[in-house]
């Protein structure tokens, strides 16, 4: 099978020829083959992967599954209302990648990302020491979730857009769907229960220290991206990371 690489979106320049690849089709790739390529031939973004996965299901979990404990806990909201603070979270998660979205092929990647995940990470801390020192209103701190929703909606949308990119063609939704499940097993399974521990000691600096650890994770999220980042942008994902079965001229 020929296949051509992947065409320049619009008004990008191009830097050098598309080629052609030959490909040899297989019918199926076993977990095996999927875990050898990514943790063997790419373990630095295996690790850059696992790092924007796994900080972002913490950042999610940590805020939104918790919200509603944090309203009926510290602000008194009667649980019946507490889905009316919910909306502006998914007005600010449908804005945000829309709104930024296409920086990242304007600006880069590796900026954008390490950017997106550094603000929110400066925003989810700010916002916990007002929270911490009974600074903020429900409606003030539905809003502040709101100003990081936004930023970290495009964060996270990133980070599934990068494990898509830079592995072989053969393995790109294999990849989102296995570090989706690890991902969500490390910090998706781990704010929930911390939070919950946090939020029922009844202390508002208790519950700033697990804000202020999902920040930390941002942060280093931030610095892995900048650091193992893969500049993807306006480029042919097969130059990224040949096929598998790409056949040799």
């Amino acid at each position: 099978m020929r296949s051509k690489r992947a065409s320049r979106p619009t008004g990008a320049v191009a830097t050098e020829p598309l080629e052609s690849l030959t490909i040899h089709p297989q019918p199926h790739v076993g977990l095996g083959v999927v875990m050898t390529t990514m943790f063997k031939s790419y373990p630095r973004r295996a690790v850059l992967g696992m790092a924007l996965i796994t900080s972002q299901a913490f950042l999610y979990n940590a805020i939104f599954f918790t919200y509603a404990l944090v309203l009926t806990r510290f602000y008194d909201v009667p649980p019946a209302n507490t889905g009316l603070y919910l909306l502006p979270f998914a007005l600010a998660n449908f804005l945000g990648p829309l709104a930024l979205g296409w920086l990242f092929d304007r600006i880069g990647r590796r900026v954008m990302i390490a950017s997106t995940y550094a603000l929110s990470a400066v925003l989810l801390f700010v916002t916990g020491a007002l929270f911490a020192a009974g600074e903020l209103t429900a409606f003030a701190q539905t809003a502040l979730w709101g100003a990081i929703f936004f930023v970290a909606s495009a964060a996270a949308s990133s980070a599934y857009l990068t494990v898509s990119e830079i592995f072989p063609l053969e393995l790109r939704a294999l990849a989102i769907a296995l570090f989706y499940a690890l991902g969500t097993a490390a910090g998706g399974m781990l704010a929930p229960w911390l939070f919950g521990v946090l939020i029922g000691n009844g202390s508002r600096v208790s519950v700033f220290g697990g804000y202020a650890f999902g920040a930390t994770l941002m942060l280093a999220a931030a610095a892995i991206e900048a650091w193992l980042g893969v500049d993807a942008e306006r480029t042919s994902l097969e130059r990224i990371a040949p096929p598998l079965s790409v056949v040799a001229p």
